[in-house]
């Protein structure tokens, strides 16, 4: 989930870290779709090393996205999938390694988090339902006209998760889609590809993270590898940094608020299904051929480059006159450490410390002041310092009882400008808007112009209508009865749900005022505040939360039991004499099996993903674990306004309890249950092209059962044990196809195998250091981009692809007022952008290059990353080429010739099937991906 508000508040003081990535479109010609070389070099002038992909943050938004139609079956949704990933790699286009993970069985520190979530989703599923049913009722009654009610099953998205048939077929899809890119992509040619499936524990992100300290252990690792980590949460900044790694860019798509969404009950834009009234739709076009389509542009992608989130936090975190030598790898690992008070998926956040009110800033400000007496960091490679941590804890204290002060003075004012801005809003609306023909139209929202039909009597209604509001419009101090009619007698009070301020949720703890603490204990824990052994037991749960979160994302998982058994934090001031408690974890704890976890986090309602008598646990009242799945449950606000962000008050799962009762019914499972209830491994994929495809072969060859050592010379430095799989891809033979609108792949020339990362023993410490020969990247930031608003005093804006002396080419406003009114609308709503054209865009297909792009060759050419500039100093890699050159480097014209579809709709439905699969010829005519 990562960190709410964080993203938004780093881009928003570190604007200079986001680049919009360039995308090369694919072309059609004569309705075949001309698949893009991938092999060429990267559009946007750099060139990746590895590919990383934390394969929840596709599969969400493909199986259930909410700015389009969703999917109508799981073959769809393993369509769109394979063409997320494909858009991703266009884009990134990494040349040694490409590794999927996919979230396993989690630690329980994070399935507490994951049960939470899981429950209130169920909930709030069947409320909407409720809401919809009862509003389709009220307005069908009044005579109001809605579409009929679809009959269509809901998608569970509680399936994406470890142990279920959903998660089974789609790593078997997987699998399938990778012998496929390798056998067809001329980029996958020399790519080493690693498979993280549901099967093997742990969150995927955290999987990478493992896989990638572990290969820097490695004598024959490249320091000066370039990582590319696709995800959108964003605690994956935080494990960016953690690795310490000088090149790491994070690729996420680019969040664009308040997209417009259709109603759920008449499928109109324009209004949610509150406000929904029933009226007929409008004519979409002249001849109504919109109807069916919605107003959908593309989802853009950006690049987060750490390396200049390290530039900024150099300058920011320096401090002169310690009493200690300064380190900045050491203090950038306190300010990660720091970013966990503000919150993250394990703990929930201290009271006093809310990102959007600056803590992260008020945080950074009281560690300069205090490292000085501190005589050290906080942190050294994911072990805590807690004396140190505690002078921390006991300064952010002092000033608990002011944040909260403000907090409600800033909570009130905000209260009043926006109370003052709905009365303005009211004051100010027109009497009358003409509609029909006369009504308002954005500029270039119109298809083409129209001509006036009958404006005589168009005139006279307007005439009327205005006529009939003068003569109805009551006087400032009239007032109406309960019918509508006006009332002679004294005005009445008015309802509270006309009233311009909304329902406030009832506060009981009142942080701003006097005896805030003891107010704080005893609604939430039920205990009084002076009960100073109850108070330190929840502080040393929570010290122990932190030194574990962050041994998580340095070492990785300390105790796979280990979580917090609380449901709300301590404040900043309790955390006194925190420097001799223990920070020590059990030793050789495992983690959950699938099932198990399902039976943890599942609500009954998702029951139907278990076995039938492991359901019925669930259910049945006589259950000796029923109270773990209640059917309603308080959710506490907490002092926030909305429910998602309120504290489901769920009873935490007592693992002996489960354990016991699920010893029962074990013996129900069927083989196929007892497969996926069972752990698994990482597997390894390459193509007949690849130095090390000879190798695996011969290992299958001579049926080798013991496990071998890669060799590195042959794997870009890659490291790890490989043993024979059961279920291998192997050459020339035919791997069958999972989805039934995907044809078989009968010349296949992948070879897959079990790998396993280097092992170390358990007391191993990975140093949070950067390598020894890895060069620090050129620096990026100017002075002017320390300020606020550089680039001449315009507002920032963030800049397209790496290269930041690019030229890029623009359109203003006139010209695209013209393109609105000129271009054809048979691909989309009347008025709309298939694929919006943003300002500025480079290589748009309506903008022509400047004059002077003759004179950027030189410079365009002197940017481009040289070959021998990303080679470590280990001659193994001299061996194998690291880069495919492919053509010549795309000039920008060139480029912008190469994206003339650029935003145009992606046509998945060519000759060959979506994404250029090869089809089954019965599917060609009544099957495919639907756009």
């Amino acid at each position: 989930m990562g960190v709410p508000a964080f993203f938004r508040w780093l881009s928003r003081k570190y604007p200079s870290i986001i680049v919009n990535c360039v995308e090369e479109k694919a072309k059609e010609c004569n309705g075949v779709k001309v698949p893009i070389d991938t092999s060429k070099p990267n559009p946007n002038e750099v060139e990746f090393d590895n590919l990383y992909l934390d394969m929840n943050g596709i599969i969400h938004p493909c199986t259930h996205p909410e700015d389009k139609p969703a999917p109508k079956n799981e073959d769809e949704m393993m369509v769109a999938i394979f063409e997320y990933i494909d858009r991703i790699f266009n884009i990134v286009r990494p040349r040694r390694l490409l590794y999927m993970a996919i979230d396993g069985v989690a630690p329980r520190a994070k399935m507490n988090q994951q049960r939470s979530r899981r429950f209130r989703a169920s909930k709030e599923g069947m409320e909407v339902a409720e809401e919809k049913q009862k509003i389709r009722q009220e307005i069908l009654a009044k005579g109001g006209i809605l579409p009929p009610e679809e009959v269509k099953e809901r998608f569970d998205s509680n399936c994406i998760t470890p142990g279920t048939e959903f998660m089974d077929n789609l790593a078997k899809c997987l699998r399938y889609y990778i012998a496929d890119r390798l056998s067809s992509d001329p980029g996958w040619r020399n790519l080493t590809i690693i498979l993280s499936d549901a099967s093997a524990p742990g969150e995927g992100e955290h999987k990478i993270m493992d896989y990638i300290r572990r290969q820097r252990a490695q004598p024959n690792h490249d320091p000066n590898t370039h990582h590319c980590l696709c995800g959108a949460d964003a605690d994956l900044i935080m494990l960016g940094l953690a690795t310490h790694e000088p090149n790491f860019t994070i690729i996420r798509e680019e969040f664009k608020p308040n997209k417009p969404k259709p109603c759920a009950l008449c499928n109109q834009m324009g209004h949610e299904v509150k406000d929904c009234q029933g009226l007929p739709r409008e004519k979409q076009g002249k001849h109504d051929q919109f109807a069916d389509s919605l107003p959908v542009s593309e989802q853009e992608f950006i690049f987060i480059r750490l390396c200049v989130l390290r530039e900024y936090l150099e300058r920011e975190l320096t401090m002169a006159s310690l009493p200690f030598t300064f380190d900045f790898e050491r203090s950038v690992d306190d300010w990660v450490f720091m970013c966990f008070f503000v919150g993250n998926d394990f703990l929930p956040h201290l009271p006093s410390l809310e990102i959007r009110e600056g803590a992260i800033d008020r945080l950074v400000n009281i560690y300069k002041n205090v490292v000085h007496k501190t005589g050290g960091y906080l942190t050294e490679s994911g072990y805590v310092n807690l004396q140190r941590v505690q002078m921390i804890m006991l300064a952010v204290g002092e000033v608990e009882d002011s944040i909260f002060k403000k907090r409600k003075d800033d909570d009130d004012n905000f209260k009043r400008r926006q109370k003052e801005k709905k009365k303005r809003m009211k004051r100010d609306q027109p009497s009358f808007i003409p509609g029909g023909q006369f009504s308002p139209q954005a500029l270039g929202n119109r298809s083409s112009p129209q001509a006036i039909s009958n404006p005589r009597q168009a005139a006279f209604e307007m005439r009327m209508h205005d006529r009939q509001n003068s003569t109805t419009s009551p006087s400032p101090n009239t007032s109406f009865t309960s019918d509508g009619s006006p009332s002679p007698a004294r005005g009445i009070k008015r309802k509270a749900e006309d009233s311009d301020s909304e329902p406030e949720p009832e506060d009981n703890i009142r942080l701003w005022e006097t005896g805030w603490k003891q107010r704080y204990y005893k609604n939430k824990f039920d205990v009084d505040a002076s009960d100073e052994k109850f108070r330190r037991k929840v502080v040393q749960s929570y010290v122990e939360g932190l030194c574990w979160v962050l041994r998580y994302y340095y070492q990785g998982c300390a105790s796979w039991n280990w979580y917090y058994p609380f449901h709300y934090a301590p404040f900043a001031s309790d955390f006194e004499g925190i420097a001799d408690m223990p920070s020590d974890f059990e030793k050789g704890s495992k983690p959950f099996k699938p099932l198990e976890q399902l039976m943890g986090v599942f609500p009954a309602a998702s029951g139907n993903f278990l076995p039938p008598t492991w359901r019925k646990l669930m259910t049945d009242p006589e259950s000796s674990i029923i109270d773990f799945y209640p059917e309603d449950f308080a959710i506490d606000l907490n002092g926030k306004k909305y429910a998602w962000q309120g504290v489901a008050l769920l009873p935490f799962v007592d693992e002996r309890r489960l354990r016991a009762a699920l010893e029962e019914v074990y013996p129900d499972l069927t083989p196929e249950e007892s497969r996926r209830n069972s752990l698994g491994g990482d597997v390894l994929f390459v193509g007949k092209h690849h130095p090390l495809c000879d190798f695996i072969v011969e290992q299958y060859k001579t049926k080798n059962t013991e496990p071998v050592d890669i060799p590195p010379e042959l794997c870009h430095g890659i490291q790890g044990k490989l043993t024979l799989n059961e279920n291998a891809v192997l050459p020339d033979q035919t791997v069958e196809s999972p989805v039934p609108m995907l044809r078989d792949l009968t010349q296949n020339s992948a070879v897959s195998i079990s790998f396993k990362d280097p092992q170390f023993d358990e007391d191993f410490v990975f140093k949070a250091v950067v390598l020894p020969g890895a060069k620090k990247p050129a620096p990026v930031l100017k002075p002017g981009d320390w300020e606020k608003t550089n680039n001449d005093g315009r507002p920032w804006r963030p800049q397209l692809g790496f290269n930041r002396d690019r030229k890029p080419v623009h359109l203003d406003q006139s010209a695209f007022r013209t393109l609105g009114h000129t271009m054809p609308r048979e691909r989309g709503m009347p008025g709309m952008y298939p694929n919006p054209v943003p300002l500025g865009t480079y290589g748009s297909p309506y903008a022509r290059p400047l004059l002077s792009a003759q004179q950027q060759i030189p410079k365009l050419l002197s940017n481009l990353r040289p070959q021998e500039s990303w080679r470590g100093p280990t001659p193994l890699f001299q061996t194998t080429p690291q880069r495919t050159a492919g053509a010549a480097p795309l000039l920008a014209w060139n480029r912008m010739l190469q994206s003339q579809n650029q935003y145009q709709p992606n046509q998945f439905q060519g000759l060959g099937g979506p994404m250029g699969y090869p089809q089954r010829p019965e599917d060609r005519m009544d099957r495919g991906r639907q756009v």
